[in-house]
């Protein structure tokens, strides 16, 4: 016979409790409730004002189950009510769901240690998960994970009874009790009602960068004309000479001056003469600077027009690059780059075996609801992008310098797709495959969590090239922003690989209005 949530005892007031000693807690003094057997801290006792209680919403563990592991310098509080919304979804076939399972598994692993109901301490844990591990502050304090029990009493403003409001008064009460409470939740509006009730309140930060400091993957220096000529005449430059210009290009403003990266880019003008520029690229990790110029012939019919799309194509074509991520505003060319030399790579040049794209299935408001017809009918609703730029790369119009054909241009593709030369599959059946030596695109990466990204290129197998595009600020995932998406995430993470490369796109290609509404709009 279980217990209805309604039926616990309500807040600290009513709750008969006892004094005992426990030195392995944090705050020494605590008292233990009837109830639950939860350990409270004594307010009369001196509190430990140097560790924290992060009390975890339900988001939190199904954005990353390793979340968790996140904060064990300091005190975890997990409310009941979040166990019991994990238990709603851990049967879900989705990422929810997966992350819910494993979440709960974490869980029970910890119940094993001991009891949660009254604190599991980090240290007794043998091992954390690998993105879990951080250095302890200064030799804090080991902190304790917890399940709270307790439906507590709210004041006036959280009195409905709804699952937010109840993991709120969790946090409400440690504040009271004058402990260093912070709730850490995704939710905005939950973010909003606790920081009206005096609580701290965060988002979870761990996997997030700065977006406004987005690594580029290029440069733009200003140097003796001699060097750009050095440049295209030597075809190399060391690393140490661009590198002291890349000081003294930063020396008098405030921004530290940054180290080259691999495969990143420099964009050389002349301090005399404007009209004099070069465009050269760190070659992977070595000390070598060579020069990149636009393809020697149109790749499946696409010409680079800008710098920024020679960049794009420069590394979309070196084999030695095993990721690449792409990232720019509408119309900046970044999927229609990256199938332009997918293709030629697969069906002109047949450097790899197949051309795979993918999409998550993100809806951009709201969803039309169930699909009719099997696999490949559902999704040409979600690939309707992906073959408008493959419609315009089979026609003469993209690439005059093909032949004509009887077929049309749907009809070839039709056709590559029956060969298997060009497979489109949502991203929803990638766990647990390996895909080796094929040239794979992952479009609208900015939908993706930091794990789903993991997932992708974890699935890569022998000689297969990745391509990430999206536009972060474009999101349609309701639990990322600019700062916490998978494609911000992989761009800071991987720089400084030598297999990874980058470039930001600015510049729309598209029409003269796509350029104006990008812009304006």
């Amino acid at each position: 016979m279980t217990k209805k949530r309604g039926d616990m005892v309500k807040g600290a007031t009513s709750l008969e409790t006892t004094k005992v000693t426990n030195g392995s807690t944090p705050q020494g003094m605590i008292e233990r409730t009837k109830t639950g057997g939860r350990a409270i801290p004594d307010s009369k006792q001196k509190i430990d004002t140097q560790v924290k209680h992060f009390v975890l919403d339900t988001n939190i563990l199904l954005h990353n189950p390793d979340a968790l592991f996140v904060f064990q310098e300091n005190h975890v509080v997990i409310p009941f009510t979040v166990i019991e919304e994990l238990d709603k979804l851990k049967k879900k076939d989705d990422d929810l769901g997966r992350n819910a399972r494993a979440c709960i598994r974490h869980m029970d692993r910890l119940r094993a240690i001991g009891r949660l109901s009254e604190g599991v301490e980090w240290g007794k844990l043998p091992t954390l998960p690998n993105t879990a591990r951080s250095a302890s502050p200064g030799g804090g304090a080991t902190g304790t994970v917890r399940i709270d029990v307790i439906d507590h009493s709210r004041p006036a403003a959280i009195q409905e009874d709804s699952p937010d409001n109840r993991i709120i008064a969790s946090a409400y009460f440690l504040k009271e009790k004058g402990l260093r409470a912070i709730f850490v939740t995704k939710d905005l509006s939950a973010r909003i009602k606790s920081d009206a009730l005096g609580i701290k309140t965060e988002d979870f930060t761990n996997q997030k960068v700065d977006a406004e400091r987005l690594y580029t993957g290029f440069v733009s220096l200003k140097v003796e004309g001699d060097l750009i000529d050095e440049l295209y005449r030597d075809r190399l430059l060391t690393v140490d000479r661009v590198g002291a210009e890349l000081k003294l290009e930063y020396e008098e403003g405030e921004a530290a001056h940054p180290d080259l990266q691999p495969n990143q880019f420099m964009v050389l003008k002349d301090k005399d003469d404007e009209n004099h520029t070069g465009l050269g690229r760190r070659l992977a990790d070595t000390d070598h600077v060579i020069p990149v110029t636009n393809p020697k012939k149109a790749v499946f019919g696409i010409v680079p027009r800008n710098v920024q799309q020679t960049m794009a194509m420069d590394i979309l074509l070196d084999e030695e690059i095993k990721l690449v991520t792409l990232l720019g505003s509408a119309g900046t060319g970044k999927t229609l780059l990256a199938l332009a030399a997918g293709m030629s790579r697969v069906f002109n040049e047949g450097r790899y075996d197949k051309l795979l794209v993918a999409r998550p299935i993100m809806p951009l408001g709201r969803d039309i609801g169930y699909l009719p017809g099997d696999k490949d009918e559902k999704l040409t609703a979600w690939m309707q992008p992906i073959f408008d730029n493959l419609g315009y790369l089979m026609s003469t119009r993209g690439a005059a310098n093909q032949a004509p054909e009887s077929q049309s241009t749907e009809q070839r593709i039709a056709k590559l797709m029956a060969d298997g030369k060009l497979v489109l599959e949502p991203l929803t059946y990638i766990r647990g495959r390996s895909i080796p030596h094929q040239f794979m695109i992952v479009d609208e990466a900015q939908n993706l969590t930091p794990h789903e990204v993991k997932t992708i290129a974890s699935r890569v197998g022998e000689g297969t090239k990745l391509i990430l595009t999206g536009d972060i600020g474009q999101i349609d995932n309701p639990y990322l922003d600019q700062s916490s998406n998978g494609l911000a995430y992989a761009i800071e993470k991987m720089k400084g690989v030598r297999l990874y490369a980058h470039v930001t796109l600015t510049k729309s290609e598209r029409s003269e209005l796509a350029s104006l509404a990008a812009s304006r709009l």
